[in-house]
């Protein structure tokens, strides 16, 4: 089959090419497990982590793709779940101890990292662990929802917002376009205000219904109780810290920081950022309940998902694209010929 694979880690910086269009053998599902024929494939800001050394794979060559919609072509021994012919999908957990905090488990095993993704034809995956997606959705729709979809709804509950109040949402990607929409759906009554640098993606996030949109560091005309922030910068952290409201919640949506600004957090100021009972959240991963629970969600809203679609021997150019911060919505990568 063919796949993208990552042999090193480095910057793109040193390599904007560090994925290699090959031929490996298509894998064999064991008991419990299935096989896919992966039609589309996500291009995620964590793929970059990866690639980029801030969260490396435990070994190397490895197929990155954690966002993956394709067609089951083979059961392992004792799969009664998905069958032949089943459209599913697979997302950043692989698999992990099934707990409700499996998240956070040490057994938790990521797709794309930690074993074999979803850049190439085929993907092996336990059936527990693919789910079964909306007819509403095509497949390069419902790819986004596996990963940016997902951890945006677990960020979302993590944030403890309830109806009628303001949510700030800082970064407009793949993610903040979906939580921006579930945030209209479930609290109705509540205020959306969004943080971006791109004056593209503040009018993307008013043409989706975002009450108001501004730069990173601008002041919005209400406090928000809550702040999302899906940036892998550290300038967005103090900013939303300081205009939540007394008794607000940041929650960082982000498995890894960069370091290019990591040096601003020098200048926080207690008074300003942290006091009157304000806190910080961090989302770690999703859970097999996240996936299985958004995906209703995601078709009851239905959520619009803006896509930009790669071929797959073109993953390198949508991973510096969205690394210069090129982004409308999220970027797949078309795998088989009739995705």
């Amino acid at each position: 089959m063919r796949a993208m694979s990552l042999a090193a880690t480095a910057t793109l910086d040193v390599d904007p090419n560090p994925l290699e269009l090959i031929e490996v053998p298509t894998p064999a599902p064991g008991a419990g497990e299935i096989l896919v024929a992966v039609s589309v494939c996500g291009v995620c800001h964590t793929e970059l982590d990866e690639i980029e050394g801030r969260t490396p794979p435990p070994q190397l060559p490895v197929i990155p793709g954690h966002e993956i919609v394709g067609t089951v072509v083979e059961t392992g021994e004792g799969c009664g779940r998905h069958r032949p012919g089943d459209r599913v999908g697979v997302g950043w957990i692989h698999s992990s101890t099934g707990a409700p905090d499996e998240n956070l488990s040490e057994q938790f095993r990521a797709t794309g990292r930690d074993v074999d993704g979803g850049y190439a034809e085929y993907v092996v995956v336990s059936e527990r662990y693919a789910y079964a997606i909306p007819e509403v959705f095509s497949d390069a729709e419902a790819a986004p929802l596996l990963c940016a979809g997902a951890v945006g709804y677990r960020s979302l509950r993590l944030a403890q917002l309830q109806d009628g109040q303001v949510l700030g949402l800082t970064g407009f990607g793949g993610s903040g376009h979906l939580v921006l929409q579930l945030a209209r759906y479930l609290y109705p009554g509540g205020k959306v205000c969004v943080f971006a640098r791109s004056a593209a993606e503040r009018a993307f996030a008013l043409e989706l219904g975002a009450d108001w949109a501004g730069d990173t560091c601008e002041a919005p005309p209400l406090a928000p109780h809550a702040v999302i922030d899906t940036t892998p910068a550290w300038r967005p952290v103090l900013a939303a810290l300081e205009c939540l409201r007394p008794g607000g919640r940041l929650v960082i949506n982000a498995i890894r920081k960069e370091a290019g600004d990591r040096d601003l957090m020098a200048t926080i100021r207690y008074e300003d950022h942290l006091w009157m009972e304000k806190e910080i959240k961090s989302v770690a991963n999703v859970t097999h309940r996240d996936l299985a629970a958004f995906l209703p969600v995601a078709a009851a809203v239905p959520l619009r998902v803006e896509t930009q679609e790669y071929a797959l021997e073109e993953a390198n150019t949508a991973l510096l694209d969205l690394r210069a911060g090129h982004v409308r919505g999220a970027k797949v990568l078309k795998v088989s010929g009739d995705a």
